[in-house]
């Protein structure tokens, strides 16, 4: 594999993406959203897309514009309550969901990232996460088509005292799309503030990494210790510059009366 990982054109990079393909994507609310590989791969018109993320964008913005445009067949996510066409796609039967905790989501994707199959958490134990019913699918007359599976749940000791813990198993996808705030032609990124949340661990689980970056450096410029993901987990780099546009979920401002 070269070590110059950049590619000229954001079509290109995402070109292998067809329809039917997993996809881990970065993004924190609108923190982070790898907007431009979005469009791209809007443009490319692939379908039938399964995809993790934190969340689904707005109905206009982030992975909002997919769904608009019915090409993600499943989602799996921690927080949807932003995107009025995601509801009414997942109670109408077109969208299956697989509702999980914040949490939990992070750790599937690092551990399908660092090579670990499944992993025992508390988190989940004695609700329908662990004993199954959640909803992934309605049937689009208020019955449920497809619903969560229970999961196996363990008692270890801790601290002395045993504790129920459940199975989660780890998530890996096909690609993964990001954006970074600085990366250098190696791959090796750094994200800004929240943007790092969840775009460091959907890159570590695609089997193919897309990042977009804002700044592009050589490789050296970063300081090792600033670091936040290695190239190792990077194999194409789309520099965006700094101008792009990014959106605020909702924007609250002070009065300035009487200041």
């Amino acid at each position: 594999m070269t070590m110059d990982k950049t590619v000229s054109t954001a079509a290109e990079a995402v070109a292998d993406i067809g329809s039917g393909s997993s996809l881990a994507v970065g993004g924190f609310g609108l923190c982070g959203n790898p907007m431009i590989l979005i469009t791209a791969l809007l443009e490319l018109g692939s379908d039938d897309l399964s995809i993790v993320s934190n969340n689904c964008g707005v109905d206009d913005w982030g992975l909002g514009i997919l769904l608009a445009h019915r090409r993600i067949r499943k989602m799996t996510s921690s927080y949807v309550g932003e995107n009025k066409e995601f509801e009414r796609q997942f109670l109408s039967g077109e969208l299956e969901v697989e509702l999980t905790p914040q949490g939990t989501l992070a750790e599937k994707l690092r551990a399908g990232g660092s090579g670990i199959a499944a992993f025992f958490t508390q988190t989940g134990v004695g609700t329908q996460v662990a004993e199954g019913g959640l909803p992934r699918r309605y049937d689009g007359s208020g019955g449920v088509a497809i619903a969560s599976e229970p999961k196996p749940v363990q008692t270890f000791s801790v601290r002395g005292e045993d504790k129920l813990f459940v199975l989660e198993e780890a998530i890996t996808t096909d690609f993964a799309l990001v954006h970074a705030g600085k990366g250098d032609r190696h791959g090796n990124l750094v994200f800004d503030k929240s943007a790092r949340n969840f775009s460091p661990l959907a890159a570590m689980a695609g089997r193919v990494c897309i990042a977009q970056v804002e700044e592009l450096v050589e490789p050296g410029e970063i300081d090792p210790d600033a670091v936040h993901l290695p190239g190792v987990f990077v194999h194409r780099v789309l520099e965006v510059g700094t101008d792009i546009e990014k959106r605020i979920e909702r924007r609250t401002v002070r009065s300035t009366k009487g200041a």
